[in-house]
């Protein structure tokens, strides 16, 4: 679980960054909380007084040198042995002892005159914390806060009692300053848009394949209105079972909608024997193949839900959510489809209400 907060100015960005982990830490099913940029190190700030230092006959460059020679150290010339170049560097005993005492007490040499000074004669040192590293994205500086989950807790549940409070506190920060999720919920997203971005064309291609096999476009749109179906049954199933709606549960949805597909064809089908080898009416044929395809259609639902129990039992929180998607969704619709089906098909085809001898 993985939240991003961007903006121009690090001390702010920072009092934002630990609001946020102050709130993760307050929600049970987060542990292991940290962000990105890692722990600060400590950083000498040089402030130069121009005053002072033009009296002492210095410049800033002059400080500049002396510093680099003090601490990292200035190169004077190089040693070459065969094809080796190495270079020759000339550096204080303060920077390799690491000792801000010993950095105090660096002289400051002007290049003019060759006269030398005392660092703290001609500049302010003090130590400051700063992070050891500063990310970006999109040119803005981002930290990224994240949290590692508790067993049974899942990021959906995190995410959901998380982005509410971000909206509100984001409504009182300064221009510039932004969060969006990332980690899981922005990894499901981003697969949930690659399959809906396709979803259009794979329809397309199921309503021209039903025409093409039914010869009628009542029909496919009969067959495509089963598939709404299905859906009730997720919800009810998901609300149940207290699972989530994610990537995974999107591609159970999918697949639902194949048997059900599947169901209603083959409920079509029969209708239409009925009537073309039987010689029955359509309101005769309707009835007759509702109940014929009733024991296979309901014999199918049940091989593939009990199939599915051993997924939903040890699957774990990734598989578990596609598992309730195709079984709650499957029994609810099998159901609906053997009656729905049929009173779609006499009303798309203007079926009489009646019994052949019976009164309209």
């Amino acid at each position: 679980m993985e939240i991003r907060l961007s903006g121009p100015d690090t001390d702010r960005l920072f009092a934002l960054v630990n609001e946020l982990k102050a709130r993760m830490r307050s929600m049970p099913g987060l542990k292991n909380i940290g962000d990105d940029w890692g722990d600060q190190s400590k950083k000498i700030l040089v402030d130069i007084d121009q005053a002072r230092a033009l009296r002492s006959g210095v410049s800033s460059q002059d400080i500049a040198v002396s510093l680099q020679t003090g601490l990292s150290g200035l190169e004077l010339t190089q040693y070459r042995e065969g094809s080796d170049v190495i270079p020759v560097l000339l550096r204080s005993e303060a920077a390799v002892a690491d000792d801000f005492a010993k950095l105090e007490g660096l002289s400051v040499y002007a290049q003019s005159s060759g006269v030398a000074v005392p660092l703290t004669q001609v500049a302010d040192l003090q130590v400051a914390w700063e992070p050891g590293k500063v990310l970006r994205r999109d040119r803005s500086r981002t930290v990224t806060v994240g949290a590692q989950l508790r067993d049974d807790y899942t990021a959906a549940e995190g995410f959901g009692a998380l982005l509410p409070w971000l909206a509100s506190e984001a409504a009182t920060w300064d221009v510039g300053y932004r969060y969006e999720p990332g980690g899981e919920y922005e990894s499901s997203a981003k697969a949930n848009r690659s399959i809906i971005a396709k979803l259009p064309v794979a329809a397309l291609l199921i309503v021209v394949l039903l025409v093409g096999q039914f010869n009628s476009l009542r029909k496919a749109i009969i067959v495509l209105l089963t598939i709404p179906l299905g859906l009730i049954g997720v919800v009810a199933g998901l609300l149940v079972s207290r699972s989530f709606f994610g990537f995974m549960t999107l591609l159970g949805i999918i697949s639902l909608a194949g048997i059900v597909i599947n169901n209603a064809i083959v409920l079509l089908e029969r209708i239409q024997l009925e009537i073309d080898e039987m010689g029955r009416t359509p309101l005769e044929a309707i009835v007759e193949a509702a109940q014929r395809r009733a024991r296979p259609i309901l014999l199918t639902t049940a091989t593939t839900v009990l199939g599915l129990v051993p997924l939903y039992v040890g699957g774990g929180d990734m598989w578990r959510p596609m598992a309730v998607a195709i079984m709650a969704g499957l029994l609810f619709a099998t159901l609906l489809t053997l009656l729905v089906v049929p009173v779609l098909y006499a009303v798309f085809f203007r079926v009489p209400h009646a019994m052949p001898g019976e009164a309209p």
